[in-house]
Order: C-alpha cells, then sequence, then structure tokens
C-alpha cells in the first residue's frame, strides 16, 4: 500500500475528499487518506494545534494506543534561508507507535529524491514525533524544485513533498513554539532572542571499537539561558495530558545521545532521557508531566560511556537543546567482533 503523507504541503493539487489528517490519524494508531497537500502556513499554528489536539486525548484512560506494527510518516517541516542565498528543506517523522524503534536502511525504503538516496537521513526511528530531525541544502536557484522522501516502514509507503511554497517558511520562532518553549498556547514564556547551544564532542568524529568495549563520549555545550530554565508542570494543571494548541515542554540545556544510524544494539551509560515527544506520565522526556532539565554538570562537559553489544556501522547524534532550539553533533562508530 503506497501513500502520499505531508505534514506540510507539497505543490497544490485539485481537491479531495474529506480525509483525515495524518497528523491526527498518526496519533490516533490509524492510517491516514492520502494527503500532499496538508494546509500548513504558519507551521506552529496548524500543524501544531493538529498535534496537540491529538496529543491531548492521545493518554485518555481506557484507550488503546498502538505499541508496535504501525508505520512511519515523514513530515516536511518548512524551509530556512541560509546568509549565502542556499535554503535547508528541514524534514521531521512521526513513528507511529508508542514503544517500538524501527530500522529501515538507506535505500529503495528510506531514500530522497532528487540526489540520493542518501542525503543525511535517520535510518533508526524513534518512536513518536521527532521535529527539525535533519536538513537537506538545496541551491539558491531550487525555484520551483522539490525533494521527496520516501520511507516504507511496516509494510507502508509514505512520502513527504518538500518546496519552497512561501506558505513553509520556517523561522526560530516557528522552531521554538513547535518544540514547547512557548508554553501549551505558544508565546506564554520569553524566547524571544533565544540563541541555540553551544556543543563540542570532543575527540574524533569517527572512532572503532570492539564488541562490548565501551567508547567514552565528551560532550561540552553551554548554553545563553533563554529561555530559563523550568519543569513541565503536574498533570493537574495541564489540559488533559497533551496540553493544547502548540505542544508544552520543559526548558533549559541538556543533552542526550541517541542511535542516528544502525541498530539499537548500544547501550548508554548513564541512561540517556527520551528526546521525543512523550506526553505520558512516568516518562524520562522534555514533555511529560513533571520532567525537569538535568542539572548542567559544573565544568560543562557531559560524559557518558556507550558499550555495543553487536558488530557493525553506528551514527551516534548527540543532541543539545535548550527547549526551543537545538544543534547536534554525530559520531560514527564501527565496531568489530
Amino acid at each position: 500500500m503506497t501513500m502520499c503523507v505531508g505534514l506540510t504541503p507539497g505543490r497544490m493539487r485539485p481537491a479531495a475528499p474529506a480525509r483525515t489528517s495524518p497528523v491526527l490519524a498518526a496519533a490516533r494508531g490509524v492510517p491516514a487518506a492520502p494527503s500532499r497537500w496538508l494546509p500548513a502556513a504558519a507551521v506552529y499554528v496548524m500543524t501544531a494545534m493538529v498535534l496537540g489536539l491529538a496529543l491531548a486525548v492521545a493518554p485518555a484512560a481506557g484507550q488503546v494506543y498502538p505499541q508496535t506494527d504501525q508505520s512511519i510518516a515523514p513530515a516536511y517541516e518548512g524551509w530556512e534561508q541560509n546568509e549565502d542565498g542556499t535554503f535547508n528543506l528541514v524534514f521531521g517523522y512521526m513513528n507511529r507507535n508508542w514503544d517500538q524503534e524501527l530500522d529501515v536502511p538507506i535505500g529503495p525504503g528510506n531514500r530522497l529524491d532528487p540526489g540520493g538516496p542518501d542525503r543525511g537521513q535517520p535510518t533508526h526511528f524513534q518512536p513518536r514525533r521527532n521535529r527539525h530531525v535533519f536538513r537537506v541544502r538545496v541551491p539558491a536557484d531550487f525555484g520551483d524544485g522539490e525533494v521527496v522522501w520516501t520511507l516504507t516502514s511496516n509494510g507502508q509507503t509514505e512520502r513527504a513533498y518538500a518546496t519552497l511554497h512561501p506558505d513553509y517558511f520556517l523561522n526560530d520562532i516557528a522552531i521554538m513554539n513547535n518544540n514547547g518553549a512557548g508554553g501549551p498556547a505558544g508565546g506564554a514564556y520569553n524566547i524571544f532572542g533565544n540563541e541555540r547551544p553551544v556543543l563540542d564532542v570532543e575527540g574524533d568524529s569517527v572512532r572503532e571499537v570492539r564488541v562490548g568495549e565501551p567508547v567514552v563520549l565528551t560532550a561540552v555545550a553551554s548554553d545563553d539561558g533563554v529561555p530559563k530554565r523550568r519543569a513541565m508542570p503536574p498533570p493537574s494543571w495541564r489540559l488533559g495530558r497533551g496540553g493544547a494548541g502548540t505542544p508544552n515542554s520543559a526548558s533549559g540545556l541538556r543533552v542526550a545521545w541517541i542511535v542516528y544510524r544502525g541498530e539499537d544494539r548500544v547501550t548508554f551509560d548513564p541512561p540517556q532521557f527520551e528526546v521525543w515527544e512523550d506526553y505520558r506520565e512516568g516518562a524520562d522526556s522534555p514533555w511529560a508531566p513533571g520532567w525537569a532539565p538535568p542539572e548542567v554538570p559544573e565544568d560543562g562537559n557531559w560524559v557518558v560511556h556507550a558499550t555495543f553489544s553487536e558488530p557493525g556501522t553506528y551514527v551516534l547524534r548527540c543532541l543539545a537543546h535548550d527547549g526551543g532550539l537545538a544543534v547536534h553533533e554525530d559520531v560514527t562508530v564501527t565496531v568489530s567482533p
């Protein structure tokens, strides 16, 4: 079964029959009808409001939500313009599973066209909604061009269509509100003037190690203190469990490692918190009720040991996030028996 799912619009198409929003359908764990042109002017208003509503009802008591066996919807978040006149096409995804992390290797089932199949996309997918995961740079004369991300998971093929349509314009305010820094209604907290954290992963970006032998990963990170550090409020304060309007999340500098490529055969010590939008009570996620950012180490060094149980090539991603904006660095690790 092939579906065309873009969480933001591709080229405008003729009117189509009524359909379920891909985002809302994904949150409910049901297939969405094909959609290539879902309106998305003001990304943080349209997409975030629909997603916020979906997540507000998602964890309601007595309902059953899919833990496994669901597909992933690739998402086009919007475009950014660089100082040199080029553009970034920004992608994320929605893994409809609450628990299952999926692996989709680069190839026919995980490709970007044109210029692919490999344009920096993940092959290991965290559960649920993951925003602004990777960027594809296109030239200043990209014009009416289009980049398509095709993703096949659990037997279902879906696509995200990226263009420079004006409605897709993405700036830091939209990104911060989509990440939850502005609170459940957007703009609830002072996020203006926020700068991205500064991140430096010490050591080589390509490493070799044996199975069972830990790799020491040291990230040096700092932030400007905007937005201010705050924990997520307790569940009684919130509308439902998913908030209302735009997402809501804790803010303040946080650093975590994830598997970006390669199967999840990695153990991190200390364990890392979830970097995806898990609104469930008790979850170790910045979007969960009561969650607070870990204390920043006095020397600014975040030290993690990664141990691999299977040989292979892995890409580990370090994410430094202040609740609104994020930066990342990748380390490729080749693991021998």
